[in-house]
């Protein structure tokens, strides 16, 4: 089943379209949402959330309706917005507990998940003190936490890193890929810095001006051009090359003595340095290719998709 489905979604809000004709399924265990500001990205979230009921088409996550079917929806969504939306002179665990039942848990164990999420996030030693004493870090987490406890099945992230230092950062970043692994709960992680989405997604929604420009699964894109390989060589370059076609490589060469390999899975980086000894050649350089997301990412903002059409770069 689809994580989220959208089926030819527009949002209207103040008579303009915001969203508009957007048709694609989600299935990645985490997804990245990405987009210039006002492609509709916190609209898109909002929708999702039962927040803003579609003018037209649909939104559903794992089968609900976002409309229809909402309070059912955010029991299942934990949410960690990009602003601050704190309770003055709340303790940690007061907040999250609190939170945790406005999810629906009874208040013990709305407690017991508290103390749980905040170790977890690791706020544990001082889950006592007033979030009005917390750092920037320590409110993101925070934030995170009350996200989670509750146990959703879809957490939901916009801008988790924002404003964080460098290692504040990772820390988060770890957090979110720890979760990723762990299965049971899927992500949608809203960002506008690529490499968040880069270190931590499998699957990218990229919007543009309310439609959807790009939506790719990461994974298998990096699987796609895990055997494509550039060389930098010196040498007799055409006969290695021809070498290389005679054991299944696809090759074409450049000048400068550059090549470019497509290997089949039985071929090893290690054999092209026998054949390059066999033949006298040098290799200088050797460089697996991919497309990275910010390729991925200008290419979308290149293309004009017409009214709802889904681009798969």
């Amino acid at each position: 089943m689809s994580v989220i489905e959208l089926d030819s979604l527009e949002v209207r809000l103040g008579g303009r379209p915001i969203l508009n004709g957007l048709t694609g399924q989600l299935r990645g265990n985490a997804i990245g949402l990405l987009g210039p500001n006002g492609a509709g990205k916190s609209t898109l979230i909002n929708t999702l959330l039962g927040f803003h009921q579609p003018t037209r088409g649909a939104a559903r996550v794992f089968g609900l309706d976002c409309h229809r079917d909402r309070a059912r929806i955010r029991q299942g969504i934990g949410y960690m917005p990009e602003n601050d939306s704190f309770i003055g002179n709340m303790t940690g665990v007061r907040f999250v507990r609190y939170m945790a039942e406005l999810a629906g848990l009874p208040p013990a164990v709305a407690l017991e998940r508290a103390h749980e999420a905040l170790f977890y996030v690791g706020l544990g030693e001082v889950r006592y003190r007033n979030v009005s004493t917390y750092s920037l870090g320590m409110k993101q987490l925070i934030k995170l936490a009350q996200a989670l406890a509750h146990g959703p099945r879809l957490l939901i992230l916009d801008e988790p890193t924002n404003g964080l230092d460098p290692i504040a950062r990772q820390r988060m970043i770890q957090t979110i890929q720890d979760i990723s692994k762990a299965g049971s709960i899927r992500l949608l992680i809203s960002s506008h810095l690529l490499r968040d989405i880069d270190e931590t997604c499998d699957e990218v929604l990229i919007l543009k001006q309310g439609r959807i420009a790009a939506l790719r699964n990461i994974e298998e894109e990096r699987r796609s051009h895990r055997n494509f390989i550039e060389l930098e060589t010196a040498g007799a370059v055409e006969a290695f090359a021809e070498s290389l076609r005679r054991l299944g490589c696809e090759c074409a060469s450049f000048p400068g003595g550059r090549l470019k390999i497509v290997m089949p899975d039985s071929i090893e980086p290690r054999d092209l340095y026998v054949l390059a000894a066999e033949h006298g050649v040098q290799i200088r350089r050797i460089h697996r290719r991919r497309d990275s997301l910010e390729d991925i990412f200008l290419r979308a903002m290149e293309n004009e998709p017409a009214r709802g059409e889904l681009v798969r770069l």
